[in-house]
């Protein structure tokens, strides 16, 4: 009987993300080279206005690292028309909510209003785009916001993924830390900024997505109104450095004063997000350790007793990514012990299929995750901008949980085979600062 309720759920999950799940959108481009996603929603009087702008971490000179990151807050600064102090008192009384946030690769803003509230959106983010005042006084303002951001993120392994990307890159941008290094930004001129500013905030290098309760050609006419005049920028051209492959184990260490546990990191260079070898490693990072009944788990927590926690993850990116395992020891277990216990495992991947039972739980999982991210219309639209600005392909909402219903167990051990051996990998300890 539990076979066949396993079975039915299996089925109904399917059957409800193939039929229910489907995120309609429309999009074009303006004249200007920016592109435009629409997506509407009338279940709730809510519109989503957002960009998502081509930037990131990565970018821009290595001697002045973070400037994307100090954007994110910078172009909340003011604009010729948003007096500075202005924009969150603006959204706010007008019902509303707004953020951003900057990885490696992209920068995102986006604000929530009701729906009647779409043409205020739309001319601000418009006003950001076009009209952004950035003078000496707003980068001092905000370069101590972002010292002060950065101390307040300064918590129990919080600099384990920037001291496993320093060490795993050698040559191209990721080695650098997405929030850049303090002095850079000390250094750096309002002349170089404002470089930055006519570079990469140009309508040919942002997405525009606007989702929820909307008429679309009213919003096209708006959008035309706010964004059509924006000149376009020049063509943002990148040539970053190849790493060269990893052929042989390298260790590291790094000390964190906030924390008095050691962990133990192995990490392996992989390939883009865009690659479907990165898909099949979200599956295997799913199999080691999603969940109390995941194999590391179950293996070094609940059983051996030897680990406070255990992870593996795939830490993907547009140009390379990072399949990361950690471990917390239980008491004075030994951290070379830990790496044994997880090579074990990824061993067994390598050498023998995983089992049926096992692979139609993760495809349960993966159907799952699925469903929740086209669930709420803020998501659509963060996804939508994603797979246009990341992908090049915004259908990818639709279509990428095909790819892993695709994915064999075959390809499952092969891709294992590939990239997780030894020989091409980091181990980091990441220990307590010595007294």
């Amino acid at each position: 009987m539990k076979k066949n309720f396993l079975s039915l759920t299996s089925a109904f999950l399917v059957a409800f993300s193939l039929n229910a799940q489907k995120v309609e959108f429309e999009e074009y481009k303006l004249d200007n080279g920016m592109h435009v996603i629409l997506h509407q929603d009338k279940s709730a009087p809510v519109v989503i206005t957002s960009v998502m702008y081509g930037v990131g971490g990565k970018d821009g000179d290595r001697k002045r690292t973070g400037f994307a990151h100090f954007f994110e807050h910078l172009l909340f600064e003011g604009t010729e028309n948003i007096k500075k102090g202005e924009w969150f008192k603006i959204v706010s009384s007008n019902g509303g909510k707004n953020n951003a946030n900057t990885s490696q690769d992209r920068t995102y803003y986006y604000e929530i209003f009701p729906s009647n509230k779409l043409e205020l959106g739309l001319w601000m983010e418009s006003e950001r785009l076009l009209h952004p005042i950035i003078k000496q006084e707003g980068v001092d303002t905000q370069n101590e916001v972002v010292k002060e951001e950065k101390r307040q993120r300064t918590r129990a392994y919080s600099n384990i993924l920037p001291e496993i990307s320093k060490n795993i890159f050698k040559v191209h941008p990721y080695k650098d830390p997405n929030v850049g290094y303090m002095d850079h930004l000390d250094a750096a001129t309002l002349e170089e900024f404002l470089a930055f500013n006519k570079k990469y905030y140009v309508p040919n290098n942002a997405t525009l997505v606007v989702a929820g309760d909307i008429d679309f050609a009213t919003t096209k006419k708006m959008i035309e109104d706010y964004f059509g005049p924006i000149p376009r920028g020049a063509d943002v051209v990148r040539s970053f450095p190849k790493e060269e492959p990893i052929t042989e184990e390298f260790k590291a260490t790094a000390y964190d004063e906030n924390i008095q546990i050691p962990a133990v990191i192995a990490a392996y260079r992989t390939p883009s997000f865009k690659t479907r070898d990165s898909k099949v490693l979200d599956m295997i990072s799913s199999y080691l350790s999603v969940g109390k009944s995941s194999i590391l788990y179950k293996k070094m927590v609940d059983k051996k007793k030897m680990a406070l926690a255990v992870q593996a993850v795939n830490i993907s990116q547009q140009d390379y990514g990072i399949y990361a395992l950690f471990s917390l020891p239980l008491g004075k277990v030994a951290l070379t012990d830990l790496v044994n216990e997880m090579d074990e495992e990824i061993v067994k991947i390598q050498t023998d299929l995983i089992s049926e039972k096992a692979y139609q739980k993760l495809q349960n999982q993966f159907e799952n995750n699925y469903v929740n991210s086209n669930s709420s219309v803020v998501g659509i639209a963060n996804s939508l901008a994603r797979y246009h600005t990341m992908y090049g392909d915004t259908n990818l909402i639709n279509s990428e949980i095909d790819v892993y219903r695709s994915i064999t167990r075959e390809e499952i051990r092969e891709v294992a085979k590939k990239y997780l051996n030894k020989n091409q990998r980091l181990i980091l300890e990441y220990l307590p600062t010595k007294k």
